[in-house]
């Protein structure tokens, strides 16, 4: 399991080093077509040594109904997820048409697979408790891994003016501090209860969001390292002994149904972490640049202190006066525009540190468990 999560944690975070260095190298047209050959390796090493679980029985049938409502279902939201944004949510018909589907999809999806006698997911699994939470608890470690992962680039680019290989490179340390963390946790897998270890986690993750909230437009790569660490490490407490966790409960033959539903939920929280941190930058930015902008008057001797001082610098390098005039209005107000995303960015790593801490207690609703018997087959 461990080794399981270390590819799956571990992915997201290395792709922004790996996608970074593809795009100054090649193009960024390349970062969509190295998919092609790793894909098609991936599918003939998982065509060579992937087997199924002696524990999963074949179904005498496929429910073509419920693959059918539940991929409508999903890729509806998804495509919802990515273009509201970009069209305003739901005052575009797009949008609302989208979700419109993926409800009505999804609903009847979930009602036909509590009512066929083959589902392709087994809703009835739900019933357990351990499992329903451990389902909740995964979504929220999704909204905050990948949320993070999204809005860390955005935020090394836009105001640090790293090239995406450089951005890669920050972020490295934190992916194999989280590897590292994962590989030693499946050591101790059972030793001890899992629920103190994500309890650590999330500890640790707040700390590195509140360290995050402190970075500025000054900061520099040294400032990026410690918090960049924490984060991996917090998020590497948190994902071994979650998984355990909520399948504990489970008979062996439910274990891939649970595995499944886990994941699913993991990537739908990722969806939503990624869909509200692109929205919430742009809202937050324009609230605080407003903000700012109230306090950045020709009545404000600090305003007219700071063009003075722009001014004379366009002029020292050869400007003319009446350009200088107008180039330094332009540079003050892509200082302004600075400063508010830098607010922004601040805010939302608070946000991602507060999601989580409010989200442990769900642990009071886990039972105290050492882990899964026989959890390794839960990476089948």
């Amino acid at each position: 399991m461990a080794i399981f999560g270390v590819g799956v944690m571990v992915g997201p975070t290395l792709g922004p080093t790996l996608g970074g260095y593809i795009t100054d190298a090649f193009g960024w047209p390349w970062i969509f077509y190295i998919n092609i050959p790793i894909g098609m390796l991936a599918l003939a090493l998982s065509l060579s040594f992937i087997q199924n679980s002696r524990y999963q029985m074949k179904a005498e049938k496929v429910d073509y109904p419920g693959l059918l409502l539940l991929a409508i279902g999903i890729g509806t939201l998804q495509t919802m997820l990515e273009r509201g944004e970009r069209l305003d949510w739901f005052d575009s018909r797009e949008v609302v048409m989208y979700g419109v589907i993926s409800a009505i999809s999804l609903i009847a999806f979930v009602w036909h697979e509590l009512t066929t006698e083959h589902p392709v997911v087994d809703l009835r699994i739900l019933k357990s408790r351990q499992l329903a939470v451990g389902v909740v608890f995964g979504g929220v470690l999704g909204i905050c891994l990948y949320a993070t992962v999204f809005v860390l680039p955005v935020y090394l680019q836009n105001l640090q003016n790293f090239t995406a290989e450089q951005t890669g490179f920050v972020i490295l340390p934190g992916a194999l501090a989280s590897a590292f963390t994962m590989a030693t946790m499946g050591r101790f897998t059972g030793k001890f209860d899992g629920r103190l270890s994500i309890l650590a986690g999330v500890a640790i993750f707040a700390l590195s969001m509140w360290k995050h909230a402190h970075f500025t437009t000054d900061s520099g790569m040294a400032d990026f390292f410690w918090p960049l660490i924490f984060r991996g490490v917090g998020l590497g407490l948190i994902f071994v002994p979650l998984t355990n966790l909520a399948l504990a409960d489970l008979p062996m033959s439910k274990i891939p149904n649970g595995t499944g539903l886990f994941n699913l939920m993991r990537q739908l929280g990722g969806s939503v972490g990624i869909a509200i941190s692109a929205t919430l930058v742009q809202r937050f930015t324009a609230i605080h640049r407003g903000d700012l902008i109230a306090n950045v008057t020709q009545f404000s001797e600090v305003t007219r202190e700071r063009l003075a001082g722009i001014m004379a610098r366009l002029v020292a390098t050869g400007t003319p006066v009446p350009l200088a005039e107008s180039k330094a209005l332009m540079v003050l107000n892509g200082q302004v525009t600075r400063q508010a995303m830098m607010l922004s960015f601040e805010q939302l790593f608070l946000l991602f540190g507060a999601c989580f801490v409010l989200s442990l207690p769900l642990l009071l609703l886990m039972h105290r468990s050492k882990g899964m018997p026989g959890g390794g087959a839960a990476a089948h």
